[in-house]
């Protein structure tokens, strides 16, 4: 699938008879064409920037269509010729044999809320960028900030009296640019701030939400871009889902010999960033405070009793590991893994 054309390939599963066409991106002509092969029909694709509109079309008229995940297909490791047509084949052989990992396709409530998420990760990344162009053009200068933590209100104002005290002109031009790019971003990011808070109020998604802003350091930020990203959380288990996200341990072993290295980073990378930042919230000791209680106002009193147990498991967890004078970066890692474990636990609760 591309976004002007598309390699399509048929195996007739009575004769082997293999039917081969390049077609349009147009979901009628697709339609037409697997509509005119002898019948019962399946199709599959690779899931990519295409989305699932061909998906939603062929299965709205009867028309079994599954969305491949391109990671998994199992390719011949000698094959060192790829082209449009031999994929094309090759999925429909892998179709027939039903050797395949489909991937999710989500609602289209679902998929705008995930736009909605990730345009405020984009966001996020853009301020990062932007700050760090504008405090190391400072640095160049001779200038570097001492009254505290970043980016505050005092930092503000220490941005915008030491741009006046810039010597050339060019430089004052390019720090103007650089402040301007980050105040424009910093109130981007904001208003997709409010409407995540708005849509995760009031939407499909709300009680899991609630459910796992119980786990300290899932706010309803965090809560709501799990609950869409993930979306269908019983096709894991709380064993799964890390290895989903990408937590897990890699391996190479053979024989009597057992190699594991660095974890596998496969899988959503925003989830996995979510999650690596919510386990350095389990690292401080455990206290209820008002945030919490709030929060867990908002739960269902098994989703409060889980998610406490949840929290003093993980922190439990920190302190040994501490005690074993583990890496904090490594031990963080573990943490997150097993907290990916609470969140399905909380995600598939029923009150």
């Amino acid at each position: 699938m591309h976004a002007r054309s598309v390699a399509a390939a048929a195996i007739d599963g009575v004769t082997g008879e293999m039917f081969q066409a390049k077609l349009t991106p147009s979901h009628e002509h697709i339609r037409s064409w697997i509509q005119a092969l002898p019948g019962p029909v399946a199709a599959a694709y690779e899931a990519g920037p295409t989305g699932f509109g061909l998906s939603r079309s062929l299965n709205g008229v009867g028309i079994r269509c599954e969305v491949v995940a391109p990671s998994k297909l199992q390719r011949p490791s000698g094959d060192r010729v790829k082209t449009d047509a031999k994929d094309a084949v090759h999925l429909a052989r892998l179709l027939r044999l039903d050797e395949f990992t489909a991937v999710a396709v989500p609602s289209l409530e679902q998929e705008a809320a995930r736009d909605l998420v990730r345009a405020r990760e984009d966001a996020r990344g853009d301020l990062m960028r932007a700050r760090h162009r504008l405090s190391k053009l400072l640095l160049r200068q001779g200038f570097v900030y001492s009254g505290g933590h970043a980016w505050t209100g005092a930092h503000d104002m220490w941005l915008r009296q030491t741009g006046r005290e810039l010597g050339s002109a060019a430089t004052r031009m390019t720090f103007e640019s650089d402040y301007d790019a980050v105040l424009s971003v910093k109130a981007r990011r904001d208003r997709l701030d409010d409407a995540i808070a708005q849509m995760a109020a009031d939407c499909e998604f709300t009680p899991m939400v609630h459910r796992l802003g119980c786990l300290r350091g899932v706010g309803t930020l965090t809560g709501f871009a799990l609950a869409v990203e993930v979306g269908d959380w019983d096709r894991f288990t709380g064993k799964t889902i890390g290895s989903f996200i990408g937590l897990v341990p890699s391996e190479h072993s053979s024989g009597q010999s057992r190699v594991q290295g660095s974890i596998t980073k496969t899988g959503n990378t925003h989830l996995r960033r979510l999650l690596v930042e919510s386990a350095w919230h389990h690292r401080p000791a455990y206290r209820v405070g008002k945030i919490m209680r709030d929060r867990w106002d908002l739960a269902g009193p098994a989703a409060r009793a889980r998610g406490d147990e949840g929290n003093r498991r993980l922190h439990h967890r920190w302190n040994t590991m501490r005690a074993r004078h583990k890496k904090h970066t490594v031990a963080n890692i573990a943490i997150a893994r097993e907290l990916a474990g609470w969140c399905w636990s909380l995600a598939v609760l029923e009150e």
